[in-house]
């Protein structure tokens, strides 16, 4: 009866505010991740609106190049998923914080499987673990930070694990080409729509 009511409260607040951005995002996000909201009413409109934040931060740090562009699989890509849990562990906790990663991840492979791009990228398992990697990293920044008010002092938290090879990349070549952990060069033409391409997870500090 309790979980009814919640579901209640929350969809009516979705409701009561047609016009508010978190509806909308609400409504873009994958199954499993309105599975999460509705098992956490009371935090989820809270953990989009981080989450928005987050989107935001990320695009102005893509624009002044500091730790390059790349989305995928790169540094900023290893930022943006522990500077996310990061801020979303300051606010909602690091329990429910992991469990929305983990509810994002599920829902890119779900994605996956209907061949919908993320971010203009096909998921797959590798990119999974990189994202669940850099997640419980950003929690463990988290554990420095808790303190923290100013997001962009959690960012410089971040973005100093991030240098010290504390968070997790895609082993590439310097073109950008995706390579094995032995070094060899992965055709992609060849595991184009796999979900188990056997790319390499490296630490952030190593190029």
């Amino acid at each position: 009866m309790k979980q009814i009511v919640f579901i209640f409260l929350f969809l009516f607040s979705f409701a009561a505010a047609a016009q508010h951005p978190a509806r909308k995002q609400f409504k873009s996000i994958s199954r499993p991740e309105k599975c999460w909201a509705f098992t956490h009413p009371f935090v989820a409109k809270k953990a989009f609106k981080i989450t928005g934040i987050v989107r935001a931060d990320v695009d102005s740090i893509k624009n002044i190049n500091i730790i390059g562009t790349d989305l995928d699989g790169g540094k900023l890509d290893a930022f943006k998923h522990a500077y996310w849990m990061a801020s979303l562990s300051l606010s909602i906790g690091t329990k429910k914080a992991l469990k929305l990663g983990k509810a994002h991840e599920k829902g890119n492979y779900l994605e996956y499987k209907k061949h919908k791009l993320e971010d203009s990228i096909l998921p797959d398992s590798l990119s999974s673990a990189m994202d669940l990697a850099n997640n419980a990293a950003g929690v463990a920044v988290f554990g420095n930070c808790r303190t923290v008010r100013d997001r962009r002092e959690t960012q410089g938290k971040v973005l100093h694990a991030l240098m010290e090879g504390k968070l997790f990349m895609i082993k590439k070549d310097k073109h950008g080409n995706y390579l094995t952990c032995d070094g060899q060069l992965i055709d992609m033409n060849v595991w184009k729509g796999k979900w188990g391409i056997p790319k390499c997870l490296i630490a952030s500090d190593q190029h």
